[in-house]
Order: C-alpha cells, then sequence, then structure tokens
C-alpha cells in the first residue's frame, strides 16, 4: 500500500511539474501581428517613437508579463542614419526566449551589443517602468525586447520613484 501512495506522489509531482514547465515556457505566449507601426524607436529630436521601415517580422508577446516581448526583424535602415535619428541606450540587457522562438538568441544578441549591434530606446515607459529596447546589426537584422528601466527597478522593489520619474499610473499603485 505504501508503495502505491509513494507512486501515486511522484506522478501528481511529475504531472505538476509538467503543468509549470508548460505555463512558463509556452503556455501564455500569443504571436504579435505585424502593423505598419510594428517598429518605434524614440526620435533625438523630438522625444517620440516613430515607426522605422521593417520586414520580415516576428515577434511574440504574453499578457503574463510585460518583460516577454522578444521580435526580430530586417530594416533596409543603415546604422549611420540610425545613430543620427534616434536615441541609443547605454545598459541594454537582452532577455532570454523560449526556446522555440528561435530567431531570438539574448546571449548572442547580448554579446554583439558590445561589438557590432546598436541597442536603441523603442518606446520609454511602455507600460510603467518597462522599456522597449531595439537593437540593430550593420546587416539591417533587428532584435526587439522589453526591459526594466531606473525607475521601474525602484518602484517595483516597493519603494518611491524619484523626482525624474514619471508619476506611477493609479491602475500600479
Amino acid at each position: 500500500m505504501a508503495r502505491v501512495i509513494i507512486v501515486i506522489m511522484l506522478l501528481m509531482g511529475a504531472a505538476a511539474g509538467g503543468v509549470l514547465y508548460y505555463q512558463q515556457v509556452y503556455a501564455y505566449y500569443e504571436e504579435v501581428a505585424f502593423s505598419a507601426d510594428a517598429v518605434l524607436l524614440t526620435s533625438v529630436s523630438t522625444g517620440q517613437a516613430e515607426p522605422i521601415v521593417v520586414d520580415s517580422f516576428d515577434a511574440i508577446d504574453a499578457i503574463s508579463s510585460p518583460l516577454r516581448y522578444r521580435a526580430c526583424f530586417e530594416t533596409p535602415l543603415s546604422q549611420a542614419m540610425l545613430t543620427e535619428t534616434y536615441v541609443i541606450v547605454d545598459a541594454p540587457e537582452p532577455r532570454v526566449a523560449p526556446g522555440w522562438f528561435d530567431c531570438f538568441d539574448a546571449a548572442q544578441i547580448g554579446a554583439d551589443l558590445q561589438s557590432e549591434a546598436i541597442a536603441f530606446m523603442g518606446i520609454e515607459n511602455v507600460e510603467y517602468g518597462i522599456d522597449r529596447i531595439v537593437a540593430i546589426y550593420p546587416d539591417g537584422r533587428g532584435f526587439a525586447w522589453h526591459q526594466i528601466n531606473a525607475c521601474g527597478e525602484v518602484v517595483f522593489d516597493g519603494n518611491r520613484p524619484p523626482d525624474d520619474c514619471p508619476p506611477i499610473p493609479e491602475s500600479s499603485q
């Protein structure tokens, strides 16, 4: 009888682990539809996010977390033009994508940001405390992800935002 109980407990643990794995890796992700403003970069002159020309857009997002957005695309725009026109990000940190979204390799993008790729501000505070970062390679390949900004780090730790941060939306308090 004890063996039956042990086997049942092991099977229940394995099933729960399988469900948890599925929820983390597959369950909440949805494909993002392509639109004319699929990739936006923040203009140096206006401070507003503007669409850029992109091809081969592939993106995923999830309602379970604002940090789950990932995108891969191509653009005919040169890095030289982009660096003169759009805001460059100093400390980009690509987030790891699910293994099945194979166009996005966070480790490779992170390494390439040290040498050849350039990170731009896509949309600042796409959600409070979360920025969309866009990396562009010299050959036109591009990748986008969400990362926590300085205001988000402070607020998500339960502290009051610094004076230079935007006010916290009512829905987040």
